[in-house]
């Protein structure tokens, strides 16, 4: 697959998002969508830059979600130079 197809399909996924207007709707597709752990570690991330955003320190938010340090690392990164956590987490 080139990049060109790649890209197409996944805005195809973000179209799709769109077209979302409950919580039932999506919780009907991601768990078409995903695995129960895909689910959680989603949720886990999200929950780890709410904590970060508040001022926890890693090792609290380790402690409070189990997520690995890698992947708060990532978060971490991601809520302070990306865009989707600062639009959407108040």
């Amino acid at each position: 697959m080139d990049e060109q197809q790649r890209d197409a399909m996944i805005n195809e996924l973000y179209e799709l998002f769109l077209k979302l207007q409950s919580t039932e709707d999506c919780k009907m597709l991601f768990e078409d969508l995903c695995t129960n752990k895909e689910l959680e570690q989603m949720a886990q991330r999200l929950q780890a830059a709410k904590l970060l955003k508040q001022g926890l320190t890693y090792a609290k938010v380790i402690e409070s979600t189990e997520i690995s340090s890698a992947t708060l690392s990532r978060v971490s990164r991601c809520l302070q130079y990306g865009k989707g956590y600062k639009k959407f987490l108040q």
